[in-house]
């Protein structure tokens, strides 16, 4: 049993650190479209997510391996019931590194126009998609006995839909701080107008969201049995504020490390509400698949769970090590007038 729950905290970390990182990555691909006036500048957007992109998307495929090696059961469950949804949001990843790489590889303005589309899209609907996944988890799913009773569009329902938005707005306001943090001059103060502005629209969905939550959801009968727990949304309501006292002082990396303490926190808020429950039935509790009746055998955890201890730190080190790496080097706009820039 104590492995089943320390394993249900690591899945839940891998998840909110890949917010946390893919998540600006995700709002700067959005707002290339909306700051990019022309083709320096949307040149430069990308360029500040250029050394680093890549090495974000690496925990997504650390929290999927660990739901495989984990929690089998909810995995297998997870690709069969949600599969149109999910093999969407592989294909965006797929188009947006492409996109990516490939958008400086001919001097066409109409080549980097197409790549840019595809970096929009791949940017959006994965943000969307993982925020209607989501909704949909924390909602339950509709299953029994005989399966899943439900389709793609089942999927966006009122409050999964509701849930994705909510995504998009974390992600774009976290990009927009990134852009603000690495950008200079004209690129810099859109970014940080834009940040201040989209605030407000993510306050007004995160309050709708939660209001929804209390019924659409059972997430806060964990919450209401042990009222400690309310510690962990809390902290992201103030990190919430936090963005904004921070963005308005154009204090962009206290605003950033704020919204990355946000994303955080909102993860865990829902992971926690969850609990026991991975994938919970809205049919019938008997048939909600948690983390006791889908695991993998107790040996498995046993020896994940030091091959964890002695790699997810190294892992770790090294990405900060990239992210020390770049702090310090040119700016988006320079590199952005180099040939063979991203």
């Amino acid at each position: 049993m104590e492995f089943q729950v320390i394993w249900f905290i690591l899945w839940s970390v891998l998840w909110a650190v890949y917010f946390m990182l893919d998540g600006f990555d995700f709002g700067v691909g959005i707002l290339q479209k909306f700051l990019g006036r022309n083709r320096e500048e949307e040149r430069a957007i990308i360029n500040t997510i250029g050394p680093v992109w890549d090495g974000n998307e690496v925990w997504l495929i650390t929290a999927g391996g660990a739901t495989f090696a984990a929690f089998p059961g909810t995995y297998a469950m997870m690709f069969s019931y949600l599969y149109s949804a999910l093999l969407i949001i592989l294909f965006a990843l797929i188009f947006r590194g492409v996109a990516v790489e490939f958008r400086s590889k001919v001097e066409s303005e109409a080549w980097e126009k197409g790549w840019n589309v595809a970096v929009f899209l791949g940017s959006l609907i994965p943000a969307l998609l993982f925020g209607v996944a989501f909704g949909n988890i924390f909602r339950g799913l509709p299953m029994d006995a005989g399966g899943y009773h439900g389709t793609l569009f089942t999927l966006l329902n009122p409050y999964g839909l509701l849930t994705g938005v909510f995504f998009v707005l974390l992600f774009i306001e976290h990009g927009s701080l990134w852009l603000a943090l690495k950008t200079t001059g004209g690129l810099n103060e859109k970014a940080g107008r834009f940040a201040n502005v989209v605030w407000f629209a993510l306050l007004a969905v995160a309050a709708v969201f939660l209001v929804s939550t209390k019924f659409a959801t059972n997430l806060y009968a964990n919450y209401l049995g042990n009222a400690a727990l309310f510690a962990v949304p809390l902290f992201a309501v103030l990190a919430l504020a936090g963005i904004k006292v921070f963005a308005v002082r154009k204090d962009y990396l206290k605003a950033f490390y704020s919204s990355c303490l946000t994303i955080l926190t909102v993860t865990f808020t829902g992971v926690i509400g969850l609990y026991p429950n991975l994938i919970p039935s809205n049919l019938d509790p008997k048939y909600s698949l948690t983390i006791f009746n889908s695991s993998s055998s107790l040996y498995t955890l046993k020896i994940m769970t030091v091959v964890a201890l002695l790699f997810v730190p190294i892992v770790m080190a090294y990405q900060i090590w990239i992210y020390r790496i770049f702090r310090h080097g040119p700016t988006a706009e320079e590199i952005a007038k180099e040939k063979g820039a991203y």
